[in-house]
């Protein structure tokens, strides 16, 4: 989730309505291990150890090929809209995701929020028995997302705002958010969240992977920055993301634990961000997000290689940024990289609009492309060549969606 360089305006208009990453190369590989190497231990006596390579890798040859989208119905404009009850469509997820089956995705990434799990436990626990029973109906196994550090710092439960017309994500919500966040009083409840929700669904062989946090080192520099590095944002996401591993490996669940990385170079363990050290020191398997050219794509793919894990790709496809499933999807086929791209249905979110609606809202002209997203709400595909593509390459890998 990339964010605006400019916010201001947008901010204003937010008040004015609310009061808004294959597996890797097999441990065979040729692939240099000497970053591999410098990856220290997680584990200690008293915890669940991390995955080693051979079982990660292991696990990842028995998957077929991953291959899904981020995933919100469309009429969520966020996380909160989508699973309270007041909101929840159990026939609206149906439809889009028969949709996805039907051009062969056989996962989706789908955010939840802590708040939820504060506001209704067992209520949300079933919601979430039922987002899985339709998903396997059409033989789709998610990967859930627990936190999220992008977009709006200060998530409210209830009615969620409209969208601001013209603007990309204009109503996505962090989790937690900064109020818990600097508040470590909070830190139990947060535990609860983690360790009730992965503990509800550790032998649920439904669920593909868990994705402990999204971006957890996003400082939402250009919008909500100041706010948020005021209160040192980073170094409390810093303390935290291990504690989150700990208490959802204390689960002991059958799927694998990531987080992805998505900025900079991932060869050279030594040099990596501390937040980014975490996220590749503690997944089982690892993961990453990228919006860049496929050269870019590619060469990101083959840094992350020489830690010898499964690689999943759990954000990617910006048509406009020059990331699209003609080149990107193809790459990862080759190097079987579970590929994940941004947006299934277009909707709420409004993430068929570029990342530059922030500076200037697309209200009296459209992008000369769509951004993100597959289908229209109608589920009339976006570019027929596309999910043909998807179709193809998923059937030469993983045969004829049943």
């Amino acid at each position: 989730m990339r964010l605006p360089s400019s916010f201001s305006v947008v901010i204003s208009v937010v008040l004015m309505l609310t009061s808004l990453p294959g597996i890797a190369q097999s441990t065979t590989s040729a692939t240099p291990r000497k970053d591999a190497s410098a990856v220290p231990a997680s584990s200690s006596a008293d915890q669940p150890a991390r995955w080693s390579e051979a079982k990660a890798n292991a696990w990842y040859e028995k998957q077929p090929w991953p291959v899904g989208a981020d995933y919100i119905p469309r009429d969520a404009i966020n996380q909160l809209e989508m699973w309270q009850a007041a909101t929840f469509n159990p026939q609206e997820i149906d439809q889009e995701l028969g949709w996805a089956q039907a051009i062969g995705m056989n996962t989706m990434r789908v955010f939840l929020h802590d708040l939820l799990w504060q506001q209704d436990p067992a209520g949300f626990q079933q919601r979430i028995n039922t987002f899985l029973t339709i998903a396997n109906r059409h033989k789709i196994r998610p990967v859930f997302v627990l936190f999220d550090s992008c977009w709006e710092p200060y998530p409210k439960l209830g009615p969620q705002h409209p969208p601001i017309p013209g603007v990309h994500n204009s109503g996505w919500v962090q989790g937690p958010g900064m109020t818990a966040l600097a508040d470590p009083t909070q830190y139990p409840r947060l535990e609860g969240y983690v360790k009730g929700v992965v503990g509800a669904f550790a032998n649920d062989p439904r669920i593909l992977a868990w994705d402990l946090w999204n971006e957890p080192d996003n400082g939402n520099d250009d919008s909500y920055g100041k706010v948020q590095s005021e209160k040192g944002k980073n170094g409390l996401v810093a303390e935290l993301l291990p504690q989150v591993y700990a208490w959802a490996r204390s689960q002991h669940p059958i799927q694998p634990l990531t987080s992805g990385v998505f900025y900079g170079n991932w060869n050279d363990f030594s040099k990596l961000k501390p937040v980014q050290k975490i996220q590749i020191g503690e997944s089982d398997i690892l993961s990453f997000h990228n919006y860049n050219w496929p050269e870019n794509f590619e060469k990101h793919i083959v840094q992350l290689q020489t830690y010898h894990r499964p690689i999943f790709c759990t954000e990617y496809m910006a048509r406009g940024a020059g990331s699209t499933f003609d080149t990107v999807l193809p790459i990862a086929m080759k190097y079987r990289v579970a590929a994940i791209n941004w947006g299934l249905v277009n909707g709420k979110t409004q993430t068929n609009l570029p990342w530059d609606s922030w500076q200037r809202p697309y209200v009296l002209e459209k992008p000369t492309v769509w951004f993100h997203d597959v289908f229209y709400p109608d589920g009339k595909p976006y570019r027929q060549h596309e999910v043909d593509l998807i179709r193809q390459l998923t059937r030469e890998t993983n045969g004829q969606p049943q």
